[in-house]
């Protein structure tokens, strides 16, 4: 019996309720689902506050709790896209279908000949990374839209506090 693997990417800043959701779903029709962490260079950002290692935290303490067969792999961006899915492929494990709902990664392996499944979104405005860290910077309730073991991760490595200090503008050092 073939082994079938989803191929799934985002950004993961941070892993929240609304990937766990999709993910849970993705893993009811394959037998593993191979997660790209995308932007893995990025780190200390106001959009990327955390490490790709940080990242692959977040998944695996969360998946492994609902027992879901996974592999996360930090992809750094290129900024070639007609090279891009060549990449992807170079670098993780073999995968049969592409769960996607980003417009260019569509296309991008639709036009490689892999399969494309586009599933439904999760209520998008509640469970987004930024919507969670406008309101880590605010003291605003942001443990609800992620996984408890998340929040078990941001709290090791003083994640709220990392993009307090990197949100901070140069402004604010100079007057």
């Amino acid at each position: 019996m073939h082994m079938r693997r989803a191929f799934y990417i985002g950004r993961f800043q941070p892993f929240h309720l609304g990937h766990y959701s999709l993910i849970k779903d993705i893993a009811q029709d394959v037998n593993e689902v191979v997660i790209g962490i995308g932007s893995a260079q990025k780190s200390h950002e106001p959009k990327n506050p955390f490490t790709a290692g940080e990242r692959v935290m977040m998944i695996k303490h969360a998946l492994e709790d609902a027992g879901i067969k996974h592999y996360a792999i930090p992809l750094e961006d290129l900024q070639r896209n007609a090279v891009w899915v060549s990449h992807i492929i170079s670098m993780t494990p073999p995968f049969d279908v592409v769960y996607s709902n980003n417009p260019l990664v569509v296309r991008l392996f639709q036009e490689s000949g892999i399969p494309v499944e586009q599933p439904p979104m999760y209520q998008r405005e509640g469970y987004s990374g930024s919507e969670i860290r406008k309101r880590m910077l605010k003291d605003e309730d942001w443990k609800s839209l992620v996984p408890r073991a998340v929040i078990d991760v941001i709290d090791e490595i003083d994640g709220v506090n990392r993009l307090k200090s990197v949100s901070q503008s140069d402004k604010d050092y100079n007057d």
